[in-house]
């Protein structure tokens, strides 16, 4: 029974993986062609991207009521976002952001999309179904998050807990990974899980990642 589970994850991780070329800025920064104005950027968007998928992820758990593993899944996201926000101020240092600038900066629309389509889900999305869209949605990022944590240590000389941010999201969750599993047995098992809306949730997502990135890379 897990086995089926584990392999409808790793479909959907494999037909949902983006594009290669739908990201324009992790290779930039990979080659250590991004500017430390651009990385400010980056720092500076997840700075309400973070809050705001925290609470979209336990607004989920909440609404999750016939889906406890689905909950457990979205609390231990929480968790992880809140350890995550404790990781950005050093990233956003190193980037040269003072609190004069952090208060000042209006967040771009193309990057803001992702953070909303979240909250979306959060009020519409069945939890089991998002449990799937998330899941696949995060193994590209987890990627993106290793390439930059070597790049900044490489090209801009960051220390490492300036890459701490990033490192934490590179690094693997076995325990999450154990959590997403049991949440898609359970639904495969309760009938709650509808694998066609769970892929069109995360073929979405994964589109709004890609805004997000590219929407760094224009205005930088």
């Amino acid at each position: 029974m897990d086995r089926t589970a584990t392999d409808l994850l790793r479909t959907a991780t494999a037909e949902l993986a983006p594009d290669p070329r739908a990201n324009p800025l992790v290779p930039l920064i990979a080659s250590g062609e991004a500017s430390r104005d651009t990385l400010a950027t980056l720092a500076l968007e997840q700075y309400r991207v973070i809050p705001a998928d925290r609470t979209a992820f336990l607004h989920l758990a909440r609404r999750a009521r016939e889906e406890p593993e689905a909950a457990a899944y979205f609390e231990l996201l929480a968790e992880g976002e809140t350890l995550a926000e404790g990781h950005l101020e050093a990233f956003a240092r190193a980037c040269g952001l003072d609190e004069a600038r952090k208060r000042s900066y209006e967040p771009l629309p193309g990057c803001q999309a992702y953070p909303a389509y979240v909250a979306w889900l959060a009020l519409n999305a069945s939890p089991t179904d998002a449990v799937l869209a998330v899941t696949a949605n995060f193994s590209a990022w987890g990627g993106y998050c290793a390439t930059i944590a070597e790049a900044l240590r490489v090209h801009y000389g960051f220390r490492s807990e300036d890459c701490a941010f990033f490192d934490f999201f590179a690094a693997p969750a076995p325990e999450l990974d154990r959590r997403a599993t049991a949440a898609v047995q359970e639904g495969l098992e309760s009938g709650l899980l509808d694998e066609e809306a769970a892929h069109g949730y995360g073929r979405l997502l994964q589109s709004y990642e890609a805004m997000f990135w590219a929407t760094v890379v224009r205005v930088a």
